[in-house]
Formats: C-alpha cells, structure tokens, sequence
C-alpha cells in the first residue's frame, strides 16, 4: 500500500517490510498521518523497491523467509544517499538485535511494538538522516569551494599549468615551481594541495625570511633547552604538515648547511628535532617554488646537485604577466570585484581606456603589481566608474592603449583571439618589425616568435 496524495508527498517517506498482514496493516494505520507510507509483503519485494524508489527510512521485520532484515540492511547501506533503517525484532532477541546495530542498523525495537517508543525512535532516525544530508551537503560546498580554480585566466599556458596540476596532484612527486616574483606561485602551490585530497595542512616556509640560525629549528622543530631560548619543545613545519603539503617558498634561499639535512628527509621522510634523539617520520608532499635558475646554481655549486634533482620530479614554469596579456581583463575584473566589496564600493565599472592601459602595461612586479594597482584605483576613486584618469601615472607612462583597444571591444570574445589580435595590431603598428613589436607589447622576440608560432601568424 502506498500513500500518494499530494498532501502526504510532502511527508517523509516510509518503507516497511514485514511478511505479516496484520503487522503492516497497524503500522500504517497508526503512521499513514505522518508519513508516506509504503508495505512490502516480503524481503524480496522490499529489495525491489529499494532498487526503484528512496526512502527516508525503512522499518523492516528481522525474520522473513527468503530475504530478510539483514538482507534489507545490507542494502539500505549500499544506496548512495542510504536511508537509516530500524529492525523489528522479537522480544528476548538482543543479540540479534546488537547485531544488527553493529552491522550498521540505526536501532531496533521489540515487538510487540510500544508505538509509542517507534514514534521516538523514527523522528530520532529522520533528524539523524537531516544531520547526515546537512553535513554531506556542507562538505559538497566546502569541496567546491576548495577545488573552485585559484589560478585566474584562460591562456594556453594557464591552462597547461592547470591541466598540470590535476595530473600531478593526487601523486606524492615532488613539484618544483619556476618564475618571477609576483606570477602566482604558492597559488599553484595551494592548488596542488587542495586537489590532492591530503587531509593535513598546507603550510609555507618562506625561505628568504629565515635566519640561518633559526632554520633547523623551523624546518624540524626543538626539543625544550636545546639552545637558549627554547624554553619549551616546540613543533617543526613537518611535524605539522603531516598528511599535508609542505610549501618552501625561495627554495634557493636555503642555506647549504639545511640543504645536506633537507635532502635526508626527501630520501627518508625522517628527522630529528634539534636536541632531541627520536626519529620522526612525517607523511609530507614537498612542493618548492624559486624566483632563480636552481639548474645554474647546482651548476655553479650553490645548491645541491642531488637535492635539485630530488625536488625538480615535476617542474612548473609560471609565466611572467607580460606573456599572457589576454588573462589581464579577467584579472583586473576579479580584483576590482574584491576591492570594491572590502571597500563598500559595489558595482564598480572600469572603462575602456583604462582597461587598454592596464592590459599595455608591462607589469615587472607581475600579478601582484596588478593587484596592488587595482585596489589603489578602487580606494581613490570618487566615482563608481575606473576611468583612464584613476590609472596611476607610472602605468600610463608604460602603456599603448590604442594597440588593445579592438581587443576589449568585444567582451565576449575568447581571450585566445584577444590574444591573437593583441599580437596582429602591434606587428601592424611596427610595419611587421617584430623586434620592435615584441618591445611594444613588452615580451621577448623569443616568446612572440612562439606565440606567432602558436597562432599560425604570418
């Protein structure tokens, strides 16, 4: 029997499965008000169901022939979104009932049924059901969140660095990310962590900021009177990127002291804390990131040779902002979304001459010049509209808005094009110089020769 009006569709649904008429039919009648009631007559009819329809809780008898509860059981907790399930058991069988609790069972009662009692019992399973969908839902969001794109922008090479760091995420190798200060780094570094699915921290060391003499100690941690000072034992980045991703930032700032003790921790994934005589072990991803050539340096002999090979399993090479003008819209357009918010600024616009100004600029400090830029145009502005004259003068003195100008009339435009057509106006204005082209849109002769390459550019 089901009950299918529109009224009881807005109760929860209910399953019962019990091969004795007289028991389903009391059921029903004494829970039809509050639920959407359905009966299966036997265990096989109940496992039909379950395959056809969800349930918000199931009600099902222990002892039936053929199927039976546990068989019900089993595949309540098989469904992708299981419904919690009460067994009906007879009075003096506890242990079955136990269990059945073990067995994943919400809880049991007794027949004959205290109506009373399974009416507390199914508004506890139902609230139990809530919490559990509430808190799927929650991690649902929260996953979405985490894994939503940190690095912005849509040029080939943003999406190769992207495309890279699915693939190498879920891996233990080591990642090495090359670039110019300002280009995005430890957010890849963070992306890498967060579509990893390691449970633990992702922690940053910034190299370049540590004394020599403080190193060891940040790196592994101390023991309490280890040197003076260390009143108390005090944690290690390792022993707190446990399970997680260890970010050293300026890689090549490490003195070559550290680096002897780094590489044995890569080759073993154990240390010491300093003063201390127990062998630590820590499940740790190293992800590494230099503004410098570590190749030269292990050349030259200012970095290990072995510890350069043992952190560069996976190198990322991060475009400095100049080689991918198309992405500077949708950055421009993220940051001023962000500082207008923190500002109480809603709805700020940015004109056409100044967008071109933005996208013509040469950037030497990269994505964090730019960001630092746009928040200075939202703090000053009168209007809630970025115009040409809210452009700092440093970046106008740099910039040729006319040679970007057909690339932002057209917003909707992929920016692959823009980028393509950002590339055919400078050669057009330069006579098809590419010196002189590639000096005009601020990248390399070597980096336009590829682009023209990549284009199929004449």
């Amino acid at each position: 029997m089901t009950i299918n009006n529109k009224k009881n569709q807005e109760k929860p649904s209910l399953l019962i499965v019990d091969d004795e008429r007289g028991v389903r039919d009391t059921m029903t009648k004494f829970l039809r008000s509050d639920y959407n009631v359905t009966v299966a007559e036997d265990g096989q009819i109940g496992l039909n169901l379950l395959d056809r329809y969800q349930y918000d809780v199931v009600l099902t008898d222990i002892r039936m022939p053929g199927a039976g509860g546990f068989d019900i059981l089993k595949k309540t907790l098989s469904l992708p979104d299981p419904p919690p399930c009460i067994l009906f058991t007879a009075y003096g069988s506890i242990e079955t009932a136990v269990e059945a609790m073990r067995s994943g069972a919400f809880d049991f009662v007794t027949k004959p049924v205290d109506f009373d009692q399974l009416e507390l019992r199914l508004k506890r399973a139902l609230e139990n059901r809530r919490i559990v969908q509430e808190n799927k839902e929650l991690k649902r969001q929260l996953k979405d969140i985490r894994k939503a794109p940190s690095i912005l922008g849509e040029s080939p090479a943003i999406r190769r660095i992207m495309e890279t760091v699915e693939q190498v995420a879920s891996t233990r190798a080591s990642v090495l990310i090359e670039g110019e200060s300002g280009t995005g780094k430890e957010l890849v570094a963070r992306a890498i962590h967060e579509y990893s699915g390691r449970q633990g921290d992702f922690v940053a060391v910034h190299c370049a900021a540590l004394p020599e003499s403080l190193f060891e100690s940040e790196l592994f941690g101390h023991e309490a009177g280890a040197f003076t000072g260390a009143v108390e034992r005090r944690k290690g980045r390792f022993e707190l990127a446990d399970g997680g991703t260890l970010f050293l930032d300026e890689i090549g700032e490490v003195p070559p002291s550290i680096q002897v003790k780094l590489l044995r921790v890569l080759e073993t994934r154990s240390f010491e804390r300093v003063g201390g005589a127990e062998t630590l072990n820590a499940d740790v991803r190293i992800v590494s990131a230099t503004n410098r050539n570590l190749e030269e340096m292990a050349a030259a002999g200012t970095f290990r040779e072995d510890l350069y090979y043992r952190l560069n399993v996976v190198r990322i090479q991060m475009p400095p902002l100049r080689e991918r003008p198309g992405d500077i819209p949708i950055l421009v357009r993220y940051f001023l979304s962000t500082f207008a918010a923190e500002n109480g600024k809603e709805n700020m616009t940015i004109t056409e001459p100044a967008m071109a100004a933005l996208c013509a600029a040469r950037w030497p400090g990269n994505i964090r010049e730019l960001r630092n830029c746009v928040e200075n145009m939202v703090v000053l502005s009168r209007t809630g509209e970025i115009g040409l004259e809210n452009v700092p003068g440093n970046v106008r003195e740099v910039s040729n808005p006319g040679i970007v100008k057909n690339m932002l009339s057209s917003p909707s435009c992929d920016l692959e094009s823009n980028e393509r057509v950002l590339i055919e106006r400078a050669l057009n204005e330069c006579g098809g110089n590419r010196s002189r082209a590639a000096e005009k849109l601020g990248i390399s002769r070597r980096t336009l020769h590829r682009k023209l390459n990549l284009y199929h550019i004449q």
